[in-house]
């Protein structure tokens, strides 16, 4: 699973909103909720922001992924 926690961190940071960046109100909901978003979408904020998507993301190993071979 992913987390937009330090993108959130970022926004406070940088005193930026959601709308700020010109998502829609569903492609911010989804961040809200840790859900899916497009690369598209992905590309606009590290875009906005000047950084990388390691920068917006993080990594959150769930049971699934321990379940994985490799």
């Amino acid at each position: 699973m992913f987390s937009y926690k330090p993108l959130l961190k970022l926004m406070i940071d940088r005193d930026v909103k959601l709308t700020d960046i010109g998502l829609s109100s569903a492609t911010r909901a989804k961040i809200n909720k840790n859900e899916y978003v497009s690369m598209e979408v992905l590309d606009r904020i590290c875009s906005f922001f000047n950084c990388q998507p390691g920068d917006i993301l993080e990594h959150i190993p769930n049971n699934e992924n321990k379940k994985l071979p490799g």
